[in-house]
């Protein structure tokens, strides 16, 4: 497989399998899927095997720019509400500890921690097995290829669509059937809610599911919901919806998402194409 300028290769991750995916900003940028394989990833080895097996069809990445983009079921996402007059990294981070330990009933001690750490407003926090990680970067000197980021799914949507957010608006995506949430107050982050879609979800259930939360979280109901991945047509808005206005970045029936896979959907999220 030979590379391009401006070419990299995305893989998802998730417990069920993985995909590859190669994006580009030359001739179009449009993203190809290249290669996908159902596998327990749970398993021991089960990452290296799954990326090996992307890679078996002549799919040689020696030299390429991999990102890897984790499901959500694969990682830990939070909140943090920064203590006050904290001035030191290390209170952030114990902060963050701590609060994972609370949410999740146990130590970060197996998990590698990031966050967009902020000593003046609540932030999000991610963790990943340490065990992962190590599969992915052997796989990495195994295949010989550039590990350049490895990132949640939900925090890869968010970074791809932040300059197109609102102020005080709640971003939504919707990927396997779940609705991930990130609710905000203000500017400041409340809470990441996540919730299963129930068949023949529509606009009515949103709407109900959004004023739970809301309650849930402990702040108001936003005046407008941003939703990208595989959200239903019928989510967006429309004349008489008067509750929250509704953006819809992607749809279920858009071009973009056409012909792709649950797996290929998470490895493109967040390319700039």
């Amino acid at each position: 497989m030979r590379r391009r300028i401006g070419q990299s290769l995305r893989i998802g991750l998730a417990a069920h399998g993985a995909a590859l995916v190669r994006t580009g900003r030359m001739l179009g940028g449009e993203p190809l899927a290249l290669a996908e394989r159902h596998a327990d990833l749970t398993a021991p080895d089960g990452i290296v095997n799954a990326v090996g097996a992307l890679f078996a069809d002549d799919l040689a990445p020696a030299g390429w720019p991999v990102t890897v983009v984790l499901a959500d079921e694969l990682v830990r996402l939070w909140q943090v509400a920064p203590p006050p007059g904290a001035s030191r990294m290390g209170d952030l981070q114990a902060a963050a500890a701590l609060r994972f330990q609370h949410l999740f009933g146990g130590a970060l001690g197996d998990w590698r921690l990031s966050a967009d750490w902020d000593a003046a407003r609540p932030f999000l926090a991610a963790a990943a097995p340490a065990s992962l990680l190590a599969q992915l970067e052997s796989a990495a000197r195994t295949h010989r290829f550039h590990l350049v980021e490895v990132v949640p799914q939900f925090v890869a949507a968010m970074n791809a669509w932040r300059r197109e957010r609102r102020s005080g608006a709640w971003f939504g995506l919707v990927q396997g059937g779940v609705l991930s949430l990130a609710a905000y107050e203000g500017r400041s982050l409340a809470a990441v809610r996540t919730a299963v879609i129930p068949d023949g979800a529509d606009r009515d259930w949103l709407e109900a599911h959004v004023a739970r939360e809301a309650l849930r979280v402990g702040v108001g109901r936003p005046e407008r919901l941003q939703l990208c991945g595989a959200a239903p047509s019928g989510w967006a808005s429309s004349i008489g919806r008067l509750k929250f206005a509704c953006t819809l970045f992607e749809s279920d029936a858009s071009e973009g998402q056409q012909g792709w896979t649950e797996l290929a959907r998470l490895a493109r999220t967040g390319s700039a194409a």
